[in-house]
């Protein structure tokens, strides 16, 4: 899953959201200098993404997708999960997305001292583009992909990927709405 869906399932607190987003930024052992709210956030942000990534569900959305895409297909899929769940907010929370989104832009902005320096860099570029709120729009994704192909530093397909999307929109929705309930109940259990 990718950064929304990774807010939406750690539950609301600042610290919570915090760790949810240092899971991607924060080294396996190198963690136990935060607190236990933002400890127990990074760990559930590992066992969401290995959930995640053993899934039959995610592994037939990543059979939609073309070939070129071979060692990319994961992002592909995380991003597209997330604009699934933007935008199809209501189906999923009770509080509207603007709203969630300024709680995570503030919970990160109130800790910005305590996160890693290559969050710290992300961050500002996150709030400005309003990445978390953009996802709702199949442009966005595929101007998001064009900048995480720009940032991985061997050539990559990434920003070609929003053409998968687009061509198997209703498969990958479909697998979406399949596994989000599914992922959702096993984060319950954590």
């Amino acid at each position: 899953m990718n950064y929304l869906a990774h807010f939406y399932l750690v539950g609301g607190s600042p610290d919570a959201l915090v760790g949810s987003l240092l899971g991607d930024f924060v080294k396996a052992d190198d963690h136990a200098d935060y607190p236990p709210e933002i400890q127990r956030a990074i760990l559930i942000h590992r066992q969401i993404d290995s959930f995640t990534d053993a899934h039959p569900i995610v592994s037939r959305s990543k059979r939609h997708l073309s070939a070129i895409h071979r060692h990319t297909k994961g992002i592909l899929v995380d991003l597209f999960y997330d604009h699934f769940l933007a935008a199809n907010w209501g189906d999923y929370a009770t509080v509207p997305l603007a709203e969630f989104t300024r709680q995570v832009y503030q919970a990160l902005t109130d800790h910005e001292t305590i996160l890693p320096h290559r969050a710290q860099r992300m961050v500002p570029y996150m709030i400005d583009g309003d990445w978390l709120g953009s996802y709702t729009e199949v442009d966005n994704i595929g101007l998001a992909l064009k900048g995480l192909s720009r940032r991985l530093t061997r050539p990559n397909s990434l920003g070609q990927g929003v053409a998968d999307l687009q061509a198997n929109y209703a498969a990958l929705q479909s697998d979406f709405r399949a596994f989000f309930p599914e992922l959702v109940e096993y984060v319950a259990t954590l």
